[in-house]
């Protein structure tokens, strides 16, 4: 019976596919390599909580390791660096590889976007004492975990002469915050009547900014006057000034170490930031030139459809590798239709309190590495591009050629709902792409978790994927 169960377990090592805890399979300098690459990681997080500021700090970044503004009409050789900031809310990287364009690229893309509250274009009232400003939703969020945070106002604000203010204020440890008030347990039997998706609705979701009134005049909205003249004497801006706005209410507290082990990351902005870096920093640490022209997309809208002409459902991307082709006279069709691509975005991890969602076998874990998934997707895998079978393979092979950690995942049970990501806009130009990414606890609220290791361990799928040759 020993001889024949001693068979048997080898033969499940051979033939099963095993999951395991990452933190057992890496040495500790690799754990630490992974904490140290965390770091930086955090500081980008506390740096760009919006698309505008995550665009920003991508340009210092890509100048800072050599890469020059695109220029369309320049055909670029080999080792050149070059990277394109849409409109201050996207950012492509570009390295040129060995091989003809014509080989393929090979491209990763994950968004800076995240689920916030949006300022209207009039937003600023007063109501019984009080100066509030009026929000839109942005993304998929659950409106009840807004309320009673501490909240942040940033954002650009830009004049009828052109001029762009920069607006940040609730970062500093010396300034201001504001919040989303909600009604105390005892006044609240009817509001508690209403089902947890109506307990806190869209029009109730009012950020309070103050109030003190400009003077003991009589007359009406004298804290809503004080509010504007603070703006005004601070930024030079007028209430007609926020018809010309972009400016988001998002949490004020910074990225921290989770648990007694420091193992995992809470912060604002993971779904799609913990994606964004690695690849980012990826591209950052090619050395040499890489066999095939390395592009990382930094893109926006993704929470709301990849709709508008920052997002990838617009042909920003594929204007710039038609201008890297035709600068160099080659077939921008063939060198799609032979482009790899990763859409690097999260997916959900499996949460003990909530199992019933997951299926697990198919579910996605914190430590479980970088989360590869086929598809995405809800409802018969509506959104999604689906990866073949060949192209699967390939990454696998590529994984774990590189001693890459990872799991398979899928975003719940079917029926249970799902969720889409950039993957289907790039199969739509022809390029073979598959969906991989970091699993998140709490994903789309205000203070999302994730595990370290899995962040590493995406960044290193990003690298190998780079240095394929």
């Amino acid at each position: 019976m020993a001889e024949e169960k001693s068979k048997a377990d080898e033969l499940k090592e051979k033939l099963f596919h095993k999951r395991e805890n990452a933190a057992k399979k890496l040495t500790q300098p690799e754990i630490a390599e992974a904490d140290a690459f965390c770091e930086g990681y955090k500081d980008f997080l506390n740096r760009a909580k919006t698309e505008r500021e995550a665009a920003s700090f991508m340009e210092v970044r890509a100048k800072a390791h050599g890469f020059a503004e695109f220029d369309p009409k320049k055909a670029y050789a080999a080792g050149d660096k070059v990277y394109y900031n849409n409109r201050g809310k996207a950012v492509i990287l570009a390295v040129i590889g060995e091989k003809p364009l014509e080989a393929g690229l090979r491209l990763t893309a994950a968004h800076i976007d995240s689920p916030r509250l949006d300022l209207k274009p009039s937003p600023l009232y007063e109501d019984a004492g009080l100066a509030l400003f009026k929000t839109h939703y942005y993304g998929g969020i659950k409106k009840y975990q807004w309320t009673c945070l501490p909240l942040a106002l940033h954002g650009v604000m830009v004049k009828k002469d052109g001029e762009k203010i920069e607006v940040r204020i609730g970062e500093e440890a010396d300034e201001p915050r504001f919040a989303v008030t909600d009604l105390l347990p005892h006044l609240a039997n009817e509001q508690m009547k209403r089902t947890l998706a109506d307990g806190v609705r869209g029009e109730e979701l009012n950020v309070l900014v103050g109030s003190r009134p400009f003077s003991a005049d009589e007359s009406s909205d004298q804290v809503k006057l004080n509010i504007l003249n603070i703006l005004f004497e601070k930024y030079g801006v007028t209430e007609s000034d926020f018809l010309s706005a972009e400016l988001e209410i998002v949490p004020a507290y910074p990225a921290c170490d989770i648990g007694f082990d420091r193992s995992m990351i809470g912060s604002y902005g993971h779904d799609d930031r913990v994606c964004a870096y690695p690849a980012a920093e990826a591209i950052f640490a090619l050395e040499g030139t890489p066999a095939y022209t390395a592009v990382t997309v930094l893109t926006d809208k993704e929470e709301i459809g990849s709709e508008g002409n920052t997002g990838l459902n617009s042909a920003y991307l594929e204007h710039f590798i038609t201008d890297l082709c035709l600068a160099r006279g080659e077939n921008v069709r063939t060198a799609l239709r032979h482009t790899k691509s990763l859409s690097a975005d999260v997916t959900a991890a499996f949460d003990p309190t909530y199992p019933d969602v997951c299926e697990r076998n198919n579910a996605a874990f914190l430590n479980g590495g970088a989360a590869f998934m086929k598809y995405s997707g809800a409802r018969g895998k509506s959104g999604t591009s689906d990866a073949s079978a060949e192209y699967m393979a390939a990454v696998r092979r590529m994984l774990d050629e590189n001693g890459v950690v990872w799991q398979c995942a899928e975003l719940g049970k079917v029926d249970a709902g799902g969720g889409g990501t950039v993957a289907m806009f790039l199969a739509g130009l022809d390029i073979d792409v598959v969906d991989i990414g970091v699993p998140v606890l709490s994903m789309h609220a205000p203070f999302e978790i994730v595990s370290k290791l899995d962040v590493f361990m995406t960044y290193r799928a990003c690298k190998a994927f780079f240095e394929e040759k």
